[in-house]
């Protein structure tokens, strides 16, 4: 009997022995992030975002979770990109135009080339990018891009000709202050979150962006007029970047998981911004604002204003040995190409 027992200990010792040779099962750990989103929580964008996120962690079956922070509370609208470089967040969408410089070849996107709504202006701006890959991104994982619609004037006084912006203050970011300059009136830097209290103020009398902003930041409530100037339509191009030591960690099936997804969301923030800009519209005009359209000769006169802005920004990047007027064609041939 003794030897039974003895003979049972050896073989459980042996066991364990040999169990502890074998490594021990791996299981999957979840990927906790966060992302920096600078519109506010009740904004159209700030809700595709969200979405995103959540479209994420539903076909990863919860193996990552996204913690969201709007408004730019986790970092301000002009820090998001350093934010995501430097692991403040993981994830940061904001726009390029608010850290002014450090973007060149992504500027040529907000010329004023005449964009007709938000989801041509999202294509172009991903398939601009694409095609070009500047190495100013190279820092980070670029997920995917998102631009508004044509970025229309906004004022508190009406605006129907050229003279009438003569010495007005406008609030403006990146390429559309000197689409500002070059109509005559004042450019005012500030992001959109500072915008409804400085025209609230008289600050500023008027702002350039597209019309979802009236609802979307309330602007239509501080404003009296929107002047459709479709010839100069300026976009505002907009990033959805990861951190890129935090992307290199993550397993390549859960990578593509988000590739996939970001690929669809595209379309997904275009045609948000479309929504939006109606829903603009239409706040407006129920508030009393009166929307101007300008006739085809004045607008052909606003266009012809603006064209030192491309100009410009064609020579000044030939100086620094980039092939701008090449940029400009690409991107004239995208906007026709998605309008179709």
């Amino acid at each position: 009997m003794k030897k039974g027992w003895i003979l049972v200990v050896f073989v459980l010792i042996l066991g364990l022995a040999l169990f502890a040779n074998f490594p021990s099962p791996v299981f999957a750990k979840s990927v906790n992030l966060n992302y920096s989103i600078f519109f506010p929580a009740t904004h159209g964008q700030c809700k595709a975002g969200v979405a995103w996120a959540e479209e994420i962690e539903r076909r990863t079956g919860g193996e990552v979770r996204i913690t969201v922070f709007p408004g730019g509370t986790l970092t301000k609208a002009n820090q998001c990109y350093d934010g995501v470089v430097n692991g403040i967040s993981d994830i940061g969408m904001s726009v390029f135009a608010y850290t002014r410089g450090r973007f060149p070849v992504m500027e040529a996107l907000d010329l004023p080339l005449g964009y007709p709504d938000g989801i041509v202006a999202t294509r172009v701006a991903n398939e601009f990018f694409s095609q070009v890959r500047p190495d100013e991104l190279s820092d980070v994982k670029v997920l995917y891009l998102h631009a508004h619609g044509p970025g229309l004037l906004h004022t508190k006084q009406a605006v129907r000709r050229l003279e009438d912006m003569k010495r007005l203050k406008i609030r403006s970011t990146g390429l559309s202050a000197k689409v500002v300059k070059a109509l005559g009136a004042v450019p005012v830097a500030m992001p959109q979150g500072g915008t409804y209290e400085a025209l609230q103020k008289n600050v500023v009398e008027g702002t350039f962006g597209p019309i979802e902003v009236l609802k979307g930041w309330r602007q239509a409530e501080v404003i009296d007029y929107t002047t459709e100037c479709y010839d100069v339509g300026y976009t505002t191009s907009m990033f959805v970047v990861m951190n890129l030591e935090k992307w290199n960690k993550l397993p390549t099936d859960i990578q593509k998981v988000f590739e996939e997804v970001s690929e669809v969301w595209i379309d997904v923030h275009g045609e948000t911004w479309n929504s939006t800009d109606v829903e603009g519209r239409e706040y407006t005009l129920s508030l009393g604002n009166e929307i101007i359209s300008l006739s085809a000769s004045e607008g052909k006169r606003w266009s012809r204003a603006v064209r030192p802005v491309i100009d410009e920004y064609i020579d000044d990047m030939k100086k620094k040995g980039f092939p701008a007027e090449e940029y400009v064609e690409f991107l004239i041939s995208l906007i026709e190409k998605f309008s179709r």
